[in-house]
């Protein structure tokens, strides 16, 4: 961070709360609902079985990939389909998922991150998932939410990073990037002419990092820089 920044774009899942927990959690509303609403395909499909052909519907079709909702609900349509049960089903199922990936557990250190953050800077959320910052409650805390869904592309496009930089009113040099991704969010916004930190909360494997780049273990601590 050579250049102070005016306005910070921020990845959610994994850099504000753990995503796999969440998806779990929202799977296993999705289960109990299908046992309720279409058993045939509860009995054939376990969640890892729904999860694997999830997998199997996005490895078809990857002009979906920017697209997580319409891959779930797609998957959940040919689930339904293959059991027997009514595949009109599927995008009420989809909501009942989607509504459940809502209930996100937040990192110990995000939410006072996000008030010390968007106290100072602009804030704007850059997101391949599909995660609904209104249904969160994050919503006051950013000026908007730039998705790959939305837009038609995904990181680490340099479209979606310079789309936020525009709704943001800078140009990509004067806008940092938070991400836990080290390709898709890292390498991204460099290569689209923003500054970019790592939140690398976990040990990841290794990769060839720049020297110049910032590597921050947690929120607190990259808040901590950005004031100081």
């Amino acid at each position: 961070m050579h250049t102070l920044p005016r306005a910070l774009t921020l990845d959610l899942d994994d850099t504000l709360w753990p995503i796999w927990p969440t998806i779990e959690r929202a799977e296993s509303v999705l289960h109990a609902w299908l046992q309720l609403h279409a058993p045939a395909t509860a009995q054939r499909f376990d969640r890892a079985e729904l999860r694997a052909l999830r997998d199997v519907v996005a490895a078809e079709n990857p002009h979906l990939l920017h697209d997580l909702s319409a891959i779930r609900a797609e998957s959940l349509r040919r689930a339904l389909q293959l059991a027997g049960d009514n595949p009109g089903l599927a995008q009420a199922a989809f909501e009942v998922f989607f509504e459940a990936r809502q209930d996100v557990v937040l990192y110990d250190d995000a939410l006072a991150a996000l008030e010390r953050l968007s106290r100072r800077y602009p804030l704007m959320a850059l997101t391949n998932g599909n995660a609904d910052l209104d249904r969160i409650g994050l919503a006051p805390f950013f000026l908007g939410c730039v998705t790959a869904r939305g837009l038609g592309v995904a990181k680490p496009d340099s479209r979606i990073f310079h789309h936020a930089c525009a709704a943001l009113g800078f140009e990509p040099a004067q806008v940092l990037h938070i991400g836990d991704d080290f390709e898709l969010d890292v390498s991204g916004a460099l290569n689209a002419g923003l500054q970019a930190v790592w939140l690398r909360r976990e040990p990841q494997a290794a990769v060839d990092v720049p020297q110049e780049l910032r590597v921050f273990s947690d929120l607190t601590t990259l808040a901590d820089a950005l004031q100081a």
